[in-house]
């Protein structure tokens, strides 16, 4: 979709990736066959909350493969400095290139990435600054896909109707019990690690602060929330449309903010 493909050979975040997978698999097969679809068929639950469930986890997915394959701002061997903003770049003392101010070196990836958030094994990639607002989408996806699969195993042991055609020669629902237990120790697992990354990412946002300065301690002036809340969600984002930073099938726009700004120089 206009971004460059970036893969990242890494084994251990490769397994780390086809766990969420399994997980996001698991539950798209399992809640519709035991929970929604048994249930719209005695009319207990409308349509509409079946499109809704496969809505969402589509967004979860693509916003989890966009955000693995996605260039998070790779910088080339010899990028062009714009005249003027010379004084705002620094050399890496790691790969010897010349980078701008917030840019951090990988050790895993082996380049530096503008404004690197951090690593992230779970997609594989860095989290920088072309893929970050597809990291924040994928958090909230994945948190709204799990809060809604929590939902619907609860209200159907504690307030739907009992099922009245049960097709006890399906593997599910001979071994149901067993398999809901498992889909909800998933669900509560991943909603808790989901919960505490995305209210740490919106507080790095709102602070325009990234997970590696809040590490190091050594940028205090930047750690001072200087802009507005929307200003730094629309520079994440690529857009100040609000309702586009909940699509994660367009293109980012990089808005153009001066370094000296955007720096806290």
């Amino acid at each position: 979709m206009g971004l460059r493909i970036h893969f990242v050979v890494d084994p251990h975040g490769w397994c780390c990736m086809g766990l969420i997978v399994f997980v996001w698999l698991y539950n798209i097969v399992i809640i519709p066959q035991i929970v929604l679809f048994p249930h719209y068929e005695e009319g207990h639950i409308p349509g509409i909350l079946i499109i809704i469930f496969y809505g969402i986890a589509i967004f979860c997915l693509v916003a989890l493969v966009r955000a693995s394959i996605t260039d998070p701002g790779r910088l080339p061997e010899n990028p062009k400095i714009p005249h003027g903003e010379r004084e705002f770049w620094e050399l890496c003392n790691k790969c010897n290139l010349m980078r701008p101010k917030r840019s951090h070196h990988c050790s895993r990836c082996g380049h530096c990435v503008r404004r690197m958030d951090h690593h992230c094994p779970w997609i594989n990639n860095c989290v920088g600054e072309d893929n970050h607002w597809l990291f924040l989408q994928l958090c909230f996806y994945t948190e709204l896909l799990t809060c809604y699969a929590l939902m619907f195993s609860f209200c159907h042991y504690y307030y739907f109707l009992p099922l009245k055609k049960r097709n006890l020669d399906l593997f599910v629902v001979r071994h149901e019990l067993a398999i809901m237990r498992l889909a909800a120790f998933m669900g509560i697992t991943m909603l808790v690690g989901i919960t505490g990354l995305f209210y740490t990412q919106l507080v790095g946002i709102i602070t325009d602060t990234t997970s590696i300065e809040k590490m190091s301690n050594c940028c205090e002036e930047i750690s001072r929330p200087r802009k507005p809340w929307q200003q730094t969600f629309s520079e994440v984002f690529g857009t100040r449309w609000k309702i586009l930073w909940f699509i994660p099938f367009r293109q980012r726009q990089p808005l153009r903010v001066p370094y000296h700004f955007a720096n806290h120089v």
